[in-house]
């Protein structure tokens, strides 16, 4: 699969999955094999998607939105510091930019909308010697999804059941990763 970025390297390699357990547990599974800096994994289910603090991030349904990003770094950790605000900062901009959505950000990483949250972001480093060498960003929104199990439908919801409107999930990705890289070399000329 190739995305259409405008990029130096974030989106440039993509790997798509229809289904898989998580697209964060199988970038760390590509990251041992020296895969490129910017590489992304894109899987239209998740089976055992992984959200903050262990819990499960559910994919129910095609077409939500479920990507982690791959970057090989070697710099200092402070470098990275409230990334992942910048990142739903991003996210809510892109919603509101696209979509004419106004979303909310409860920090640092969930994305929400009326109390209820339609999206999240995890970031998970690994540091060596005070240096962040590589990092792996997962971010799961719920774009289409409409029903909700008895145990989520009162804390999340998704665009599709508030807005009624189709996200184009590829162009969004594509967007974001235009958006962010541009955020990310000015957070490294800082190193």
């Amino acid at each position: 699969m190739k995305l259409n970025v405008n990029t130096q390297f974030i989106g440039k390699n993509c790997i798509y999955y229809k289904t898989i357990d998580s697209t964060q547990l199988e970038i760390w599974r590509l990251a041992k094999t020296n895969i490129p800096t910017g590489t992304i994994v894109i899987a239209d289910l998740q089976t055992s998607g992984i959200g903050t603090h262990g819990r499960v991030w559910h994919t129910d349904e095609e077409n939500n939105i479920a990507f982690s990003l791959y970057l090989k770094l070697s710099c200092n950790i402070d470098v990275l510091e409230g990334i992942t605000v910048e990142i739903a900062n991003i996210i809510v901009e892109l919603f509101k930019d696209m979509y004419k959505i106004e979303l909310s950000i409860k920090s640092p990483n969930d994305i929400v909308y009326n109390n209820k949250k339609i999206g999240g972001i995890l970031t998970e480093t690994k540091v060596l010697e005070k240096k962040v060498t590589d990092c792996v960003i997962g971010i799961g929104i719920n774009t289409s999804q409409v029903e909700f199990c008895d145990e989520l439908k009162d804390i999340a919801s998704s665009i599709k059941k508030e807005f009624a409107i189709d996200i184009d999930t590829y162009n969004f990705i594509e967007e974001f990763c235009n958006k962010f890289e541009k955020n990310l070399l000015n957070r490294l000329e800082r190193n």
